[in-house]
């Protein structure tokens, strides 16, 4: 489950620092929530597992670039889903990581976030989402459930940032009257 941003943001601080115990705290605070939506963004753990032990490269690296006026949680899975995208789109692979104190057996278990995710999959929203065209789930899935802002949605999904905004006008629309008439087609 996500971690409260106060204390994240204190943690990336210290990680910027170079203390290796606010890094291990972060990664046991985010890999389980940040495994599962990578997992469903691609089906494949081995890979999953390789790129989540890449975002936590990155944030040991990186942790000073961040500007600290976000949610530290939306910061590292923006570095985590960039980096699955890369890969899937046949980028460098990850560099491997030595250390085995990043246990990815917590990242397997069960956690909130994935039964919230089960349940929108499989429930009316799921449905709904599943009768939008790809181009339009692309746009929910990125600024809905990634949380993502439409300047990052543009950027990851490689449209210009007024197309985000009008497919996610579009499927708004789209999604309240699905809602509204289950079961119908229009």
């Amino acid at each position: 489950m996500k971690a409260e941003p106060p204390e994240d943001a204190r943690l990336l601080r210290e990680v910027a620092r170079g203390d290796e115990a606010a890094l291990r705290r972060l990664y046991e605070r985010h890999a389980t929530w940040l495994f599962v939506r990578l997992l469903r963004r691609c089906n494949d753990e081995d890979l999953v597992s390789d790129v989540l032990q890449d975002t936590f490269v990155a944030v040991w690296r990186g942790a000073g670039s961040w500007r600290g006026d976000g949610d530290p949680a939306a910061w590292i899975w923006g570095i985590a889903i960039r980096r699955l995208v890369s890969r899937l789109r046949g980028g460098r692979a990850p560099r491997p990581v030595p250390d085995d104190s990043l246990d990815l057996a917590a990242a397997r278990a069960a956690s909130a976030e994935e039964t919230v995710l089960l349940g929108v999959e499989h429930g009316d929203l799921g449905t709904a989402l599943s009768r939008m065209s790809p181009e339009l789930r692309a746009v929910v899935q990125a600024t809905v459930l990634d949380g993502l802002s439409t300047r990052e949605a543009a950027a990851l999904l490689g449209l210009p940032h007024g197309t985000v905004k009008t497919r996610v006008r579009r499927a708004k629309a789209q999604l309240r009257w699905e809602m509204a008439n289950p079961g119908s087609t229009r």
